[in-house]
């Protein structure tokens, strides 16, 4: 019951309620009245709406696909190579700094004029480059800042994740000649499929979520470049106080997402593991 109670109160009432205000005209100064499906009407007609998504789902690719990839090798490195508890204490710092300051921090360091990364371009030739300030450096500039932030975090996941595959069966591959690249693609990856399906939804429904770093570094700039869906929802809602539209696209957003880990656990198997 208190499970409950906590679920109805903290998820249940405000899903509920942002579901009412998705189809009513509700600006904040105003009562809601009932506006049936205009507000979903209105977003299939909103280009900006369409281009949010666009622009989120680049920043997707960059980062989840760098971002497992780094984890990945980081993960197996630990497995085969060393389990230093201290390695994996420095992995997590990262992670454990807040967005917002991480946000500011990388753009103290990229900014064009005055941040370090150019100054150091400089003393090569390079530059200055417009990281967050060019339209089409900006996007995987944030993606990039976002990597270095969660990559030790995904990498200590699947590290425990390779973890509970049995020792014997890599002791067994190295007695059959296979090497470490043969026993990482036909022992580890197969058996490791579970936790990767846990840590590629996760990183999927948190980068359709992207919000505080953008806020912070480029607040949807260069001429959109950057105004993934979440910043979008929020400026609707508010600086322009359109409280049901900014509802609505929410509530496509999470059909959105429902869909797409749906897709993802039924192509990666995520309920059945080879271990069984």
């Amino acid at each position: 019951m208190p499970v409950l109670a906590g679920f109805g109160v903290f998820y249940g009432y405000p899903a509920v309620r942002g579901l009412w205000y998705s189809v009513t005209d509700y600006t904040m100064l105003n009562t809601p009245s009932f506006v049936g499906a205009e507000n979903y009407s209105a977003l299939m007609r909103d280009g900006d709406f369409w281009n949010a998504l666009k622009v989120t789902a680049w920043y997707v690719l960059l980062n989840i696909g760098s971002q497992t990839l780094l984890a990945l090798a980081i993960a197996a490195l630990m497995h085969r190579l060393t389990r230093s508890v201290v390695l994996r204490a420095t992995l997590l710092l990262p992670w454990l700094v807040p967005n917002v300051t991480v946000g500011l921090l990388w753009m103290w360091l990229l900014d064009t004029n005055l941040g370090f990364l150019n100054h150091l371009l400089g003393t090569v030739g390079i530059g200055p480059v417009g990281f967050l300030s060019d339209a089409s450096l900006a996007m995987p500039s944030i993606a990039a800042i976002n990597t270095w932030s969660y990559t030790g975090y995904t990498a200590l996941l699947l590290y425990a994740g390779m973890l509970q595959i049995p020792q014997y069966l890599y002791e067994s591959a190295a007695i059959d000649g296979a090497g470490e690249w043969r026993m990482f693609r036909r022992v580890t990856l197969p058996l490791l499929r579970p936790v990767l399906a846990l840590v590629l939804v996760v990183s999927l429904i948190g980068s359709f979520q992207i919000f505080d770093t953008i806020a912070v570094t480029t607040k949807g700039d260069p001429v959109g470049a950057t105004r993934a869906i979440y910043f979008f929802i929020y400026e609707e809602a508010f600086r322009f106080f359109h409280l049901g539209y900014a509802a609505a696209a929410a509530i496509c957003l999470a059909l959105i997402l429902g869909v797409l880990t749906a897709v993802q656990m039924r192509l990666l198997r995520a309920s059945r593991s080879d271990l069984a």
